[in-house]
């Protein structure tokens, strides 16, 4: 893990300044709703589930949370990074889970 007090993180050429981090949005989905491109221009919609009380039963919405758009590279860059992290999880979900100890009084 990187440090959070130091002064930028450098991935190969590029320093990301430490001031933009506590400004970017968060962007939660439960999937891609659509997708395209145009221009040279990728093009995701993301989506979440909303689940909204209908008397005694509930309906699922689903709303856009997210309208992403970039190069090409920077969508191969994007796909690098979520199969570098999917196979971060993957090698975590195959590790026995740490035993908890007993507390003694």
């Amino acid at each position: 893990m990187t440090d959070p007090e130091a002064p930028g993180t450098t991935q190969g050429p590029v320093t990301i300044s430490t001031s933009s981090s506590e400004r970017a949005p968060i962007i939660y989905f439960d999937g891609a709703s659509c997708f395209g491109h145009h221009n040279g221009a990728i093009q995701i919609e993301l989506a979440a589930n909303l689940l909204m009380p209908v008397g005694a039963a509930v309906r699922v919405d689903v709303v856009q949370t997210a309208h992403l758009r970039c190069s090409v590279a920077a969508a191969l860059a994007l796909r690098e990074a979520l199969d570098k992290a999917l196979a971060m999880y993957k090698q975590g979900q195959q590790q026995p889970a740490e035993e908890i100890p007993a507390v003694k009084n």
